[in-house]
């Protein structure tokens, strides 16, 4: 990898270097690097581009990175990456893809991962996104997340997209089984006319599952933002739906929060809020010295913690 490759690697990944364990890097639309573990194989699709993440058994303490990264104007990439994880998991998998486009045409990385968790297992996902360039070329993301939960099982799932990103769909989707959890914290900012919207549907099917949705963003100049959050009550259950967002300048904010109850004890609540930074949080941190901008860019970035 060159300077701006590993750059992008540790933005969208954290990383200064390949990762020790199971990893699968894709640069510019091809396998730039990989290795496996005696309990984690990756496998090259053979019908469509992408990989199967195998992970045995009863494995625990151990991650898996599979960033992308794309940093020649006009590629258009796209993957499909299934994970089967096993029953009596506990493993952190990292992701993301990050672009560095300084040409005028357009980059594109479309991403669908489907992940397959077994009994009793747990599954920590962070996804990143991240855009940058000095050209007229735009960057899109369309990510697509879709969880299978068996009993017992669950994932905490982080996502985060705050520069660079022109447009985005970002689409998510799960199906719970008894007893089995999903937790899913989306981070987002948009700015210029960038465009976002977010869609998560998720059907709570077994006894005893949970499901917790939770989106922050803030919209800049601009730009819009659209979230869509669907949870369907399917059994003895509890769904939470929480969409706070900040807007600021120009921009445009919709939040449609939808709940279904299909048995009578569903227990969902949705929540969506939405406003400009309140005037007596800047009075107080420019009385500290900040001046207006740095105030807002600490609200903000409190915020989005």
């Amino acid at each position: 990898m060159d300077l701006i490759q590993k750059s992008l690697l540790q933005q969208v990944a954290g990383l200064h270097d390949v990762p020790e364990g199971a990893f699968n890097i894709r640069v510019n639309g091809q396998l730039d690097s990989r290795n496996t573990t005696a309990n984690i194989d990756i496998v090259t699709k053979e019908d469509k581009p992408g990989i199967d993440i195998i992970i045995k058994p009863g494995t625990k303490n151990e991650s898996v990175h599979i960033p992308v990264l794309l940093s020649k104007s006009g590629l258009q990439d796209m993957v499909y990456n299934d994970f089967y994880i096993g029953e009596d998991c506990d493993v952190t998998i990292v992701a993301g893809c990050g672009i560095h486009n300084c040409g005028v045409d357009t980059s594109k990385h479309d991403g669908i991962h489907t992940f397959y968790i077994g009994k009793n297992a747990k599954v920590k996902y962070i996804e990143r996104h991240y855009g940058e360039g000095d050209g007229n070329g735009e960057n899109i993301m369309n990510p697509e997340t879709i969880v299978h939960l068996e009993e017992g099982a669950s994932m905490e799932m982080e996502t985060t997209q705050i520069k660079g990103i022109d447009s985005t769909v970002r689409k998510t989707g799960g199906d719970l089984k008894d007893n089995a959890s999903l937790e899913i914290r989306e981070k987002i900012m948009t700015h210029g006319k960038q465009y976002a919207k977010t869609d998560f549907v998720v059907d709570l099917n077994g006894k005893g599952c949970s499901a917790n949705v939770v989106s922050r963003s803030v919209a800049r100049d601009q730009s819009r933002q659209e979230f869509f959050s669907t949870i369907n009550g399917n059994n003895e259950c509890k769904g939470h739906s929480e969409c706070d967002a900040i807007i600021m300048d120009s921009a445009s904010v919709s939040a449609s929060p939808k709940l279904t109850a299909n048995n009578i004890d569903a227990n969902l609540i949705h929540e969506a809020a939405i406003g400009k930074i309140a005037g007596e949080q800047l009075i107080k941190l420019m009385t500290l010295g900040l001046t207006e901008a740095e105030a807002e860019e600490q609200i903000i970035n409190g915020f989005l913690k």
